[in-house]
């Protein structure tokens, strides 16, 4: 009996080494994992494969387009050889179903080595083992692996990929470790990388081959130009003056430039990518930054103070999250005009509690607030790109709070305006108050108590303008209305959904829209800290749907402004237009109610159609700006492609919804340039204030279509090349749209298919097309959106 506890230790350790066996062959073939290796490139010998000038462009082309961001499959990240040495992770970053909070793992912040990222669960894609030569290279290197996947088994050169692949966002991902690659390879013949896509040319995977069998190396990163350091020490200076002032300013511009790509010199930017981005260090300047690595900048930095560093971007520039930002003389000489000249007093700085992160209007209250307000509108579309290109705009349970797409103007800021705020504020801080926090456990009861917040908000902000038409002896009119000073092109704004994506461009895009927004600083500085500064992409769903709701309130304020500048007597019209089928209280939160105004506008209207007046009024005040970032298609020079334009964006109702919501077209002629254009569908909504329930609000007889010249939009849904001469039948086939049949016809004919050999011909001609016209603001498109159909 006394041998029983002997025999059976003998039984458990046979049996763990048997599972070893299985799940560690790579170990037992290759020698144990060596997590180290990774945590520092080593440098290409002359005659090796150079990681900077063939590796980085070759990923750039075909990995990076849908290995990028927090939605990189996998969280493999081909944006830089730390992302690959980084590895991969079968955890999810978007994860609409976690009761708790994640862990954050984000590159370069919440760990700086290969191996002290394994110890967060991430894996090697790369050769960690003790076996270095090219056979254990290409066996148990991942990346290697899926690689060749591809090679052996290319897809399709016609049609649509085949097999049951899923291409939504939402798929569940299969992201094999170590020597599970051996299983997912016999269950997923058709899983090679590209995935979905045509693999690389046989010079373009040799290429790659040869780099990994080399080891994987690659050249220290260069350092900043001289002259960009000698920018980063003049701003690490202004961001870091010790008087209370100084540093109050510092934290909200930090708060606001977080995601920012700084850039000092354009030429510099657009050549060479070189762009920095502000964080919060625990180092002060001259000393090596140690970056605070809280969830969010407005969480405890865990120090009695920070310093605010500039360190160059790491990662190859992609669209979805570039947001470039100048800092130059003007604009330091702008921000000490604002808010270090004026007299005021900063008597102490304001902590980092719960309460604090919650409500910008408290912490930053003793800045002035004109100041503020004309920090965030003279680079307004800046501000507003933090909710669509920051973590919280991913998919379309994010993006139905808002309708297809939309115009944004701003309340023009005026001293006595200011003045009355900042008194208003002081007075109404806690009902401005946020949603925070990364795990919050009640939904209903939370979104129940703000609603009620943010009606006391409306009942005393109809009452403060009430008061302020009485006082001035003026209604309300255009002058209202933020014209940029005639030169600032901030102040007229285009956003656009394409369901699942967004964009937001300076100017006004397309024909008169269903709905516009008009936003004054309480409402742009709430946007910012909802939906970028206060929101954790690592949180759980109770923060994430807290988020979400609570969005609906601003999207109906931003309405309200603009409904008072009707005549009164149509407000409630156009508003019950807009929400067409809800409940009164639900209408009554846009305008009426707690946040009805009874003055009557001061613009003389000439039709009985006030808000297509108004907005055509709004359009012609914008006129002297500059340019919006896209012309119309109306100034297009060749009368006959002009023509099919025109045509092509008058095509309306139920043919739509079999389309693409964001498709790039190209047009080509014989011994010219191609001409790309832009294709986004504007889906007609009964409502957009149902949660969980847009597809019973879409009214695809009301679909329109907006044609764009260039490329707008990160995630094209369709490619479609199309030769000048065969432009009216593309026309037609769109307007004639009734299944999904007469669509995959119209695909056949004229779409670059996922399966298409042009397909990379076509993705290269595209990157250099956007990069020549917007050299500031390309990045690298997202190809997870594809379709294939």
């Amino acid at each position: 009996m006394r041998r029983l506890p002997f025999l059976l230790a003998l039984l458990i350790l046979g049996a763990c080494a048997g599972i070893g066996v299985g799940i560690d062959r790579f170990t037992q073939r290759f020698g144990p994992a060596d997590p180290q290796r990774f945590d520092h490139a080593s440098a290409p010998m002359a005659n090796e494969v150079s990681y900077d000038r063939s590796i980085q462009p070759l990923l750039d082309k075909r990995c990076v387009v849908c290995h990028a961001c927090y939605d990189a499959p996998c969280q493999l990240k081909t944006t830089s050889w730390e992302g690959i040495a980084r590895g991969a992770s079968k955890v999810p970053v978007y994860d609409a179903t976690r009761l708790v909070a994640a862990e954050p793992s984000r590159l370069f912040v919440d760990a700086a080595k290969a191996s002290e990222w394994r110890d967060k669960g991430f894996f090697p894609v790369l050769n960690e083992h003790a076996d270095t030569s090219v056979d254990a290279s290409r066996t148990a290197g991942l990346m290697h692996r899926m690689l060749a996947l591809k090679q052996a088994h290319p897809q399709p050169s016609q049609g649509v990929v085949t097999g049951d692949i899923d291409f939504s966002i939402d798929r569940a991902q299969s992201c094999p470790a170590g020597s599970q690659i051996d299983a997912y390879e016999k269950a997923n013949p058709q899983g090679g990388m590209p995935f979905g896509l045509p693999g690389l040319s046989s010079g373009e995977h040799a290429l790659m081959t040869l780099w990994l069998e080399q080891g994987a190396k690659a050249e220290p990163r260069p350092e900043p130009s001289p002259e960009a350091r000698r920018h980063v020490a003049r701003w690490e200076r202004f961001f870091n003056g010790d008087s209370l002032k100084e540093q109050l300013f510092a934290r909200y511009a930090y708060e606001h430039l977080f995601l920012a790509h700084l850039y000092f010199d354009e030429a510099a930017a657009k050549a060479r990518h070189e762009y920095f981005k502000l964080v919060r260090s625990i180092t002060p300047p001259g000393e090596p930054v140690r970056e605070v690595a809280a969830r969010r900048p407005v969480d405890d930095p865990g120090v009695a103070r920070v310093y605010y560093r500039l360190v160059p971007e790491r990662e190859s520039i992609v669209a979805k999250t570039h947001m470039p930002y100048r800092l130059d003389d003007a604009r330091m000489a702008r921000w000490r005009s604002l808010f270090l000249a004026p007299a005021y007093e900063v008597e102490a700085l304001p902590g980092y509690d719960a309460q604090t992160a919650a409500n910008p209007f408290k912490t930053f209250a003793a800045l002035p607030v004109g100041a503020r307000y004309t920090f965030m509108l003279d680079e307004a579309e800046f501000t507003i790109m933090g909710f669509i290109k920051g973590p919280v705009c991913r998919g379309q349970l994010a993006l139905d709070v808002i309708d297809d797409r939309f115009w944004v103007f701003f309340l023009a800021p005026s001293q006595t305006y200011d003045e009355s705020l900042a008194a208003h504020l002081s007075q109404e801080a806690d009902l401005l108050r946020l949603p925070t926090g990364s795990s919050n456990t009640g939904l209903l009861a939370p979104w129940r108590r703000y609603a009620r917040m943010e009606k006391a908000y409306l009942a005393l902000k109809s009452e403060a303008l009430t008061q302020r038409v009485a006082q001035s002896g003026r209604q309300l009119d255009l002058s209202m209305v933020w014209d940029g000073e005639g030169r600032n092109p901030n102040a007229a704004l285009t956003v656009l959904r394409h369901f699942d994506s967004a964009s937001v461009v300076k100017g006004l895009v397309g024909d008169t829209p269903k709905t516009a927004w008009v936003i004054g600083y309480p409402l742009l500085e709430r946007i910012h800290y909802l939906l970028v500064a206060n929101y954790d992409v690592y949180g759980n769903v109770g923060h994430q749907l807290n988020s979400r709701l609570y969005m609906d309130f601003l999207r109906m304020e931003g309405e309200f402004n603009f409904l008072v500048f009707l005549p009164r007597d149509q407000r409630e019209a156009v508003r019950d237009a807009w929400y067409r089928g809800d409940s009164l209280a639900t209408r009554e939160q846009v305008y009426g109610g707690p946040a009805r105004f009874d003055a009557d506008s001061g613009i003389r209207y000439r039709t009985a159609d006030a808000k297509t007046e108004l907005l055509d009024l709004l359009r012609q005040r914008m006129q002297p700006l500059a340019p919006g970032q896209f012309a119309s298609i109306d100034g297009e020079p060749d009368p006959a492609l002009r023509e099919q334009l025109q045509r092509l964006a008058g095509v309306r109702g139920a043919a739509l919804q079999w389309a693409a919501e964001a498709a790039i077209l190209a047009v080509d002629e014989p011994g010219r340039p191609t001409h790309w254009y832009s294709l986004l569908r504007d889906n007609g909504h009964e409502s957009v204030s149902y949660f969980l329930r847009e597809k019973a609000q879409l009214r695809p007889e009301e679909d329109r279509l907006t044609v764009v010249p260039g490329i707008l939009g990160s995630y094209p849904n369709a490619f479609y090349r199309v030769p000048a001469t065969q432009l009216p039948a593309f026309v037609a086939a769109m307007s004639g749209l009734k299944s999904q049949a007469d669509y995959s016809a119209l695909a056949e004919r004229f779409a670059v298919r996922r399966t298409d050999p042009r397909f990379w011909a076509h993705s290269d001609a595209l990157a250099a097309a956007y990069a020549k016209a917007q050299p500031l603001s390309a990045g690298i498109l997202d190809y997870n959106r594809l379709e294939n159909r």
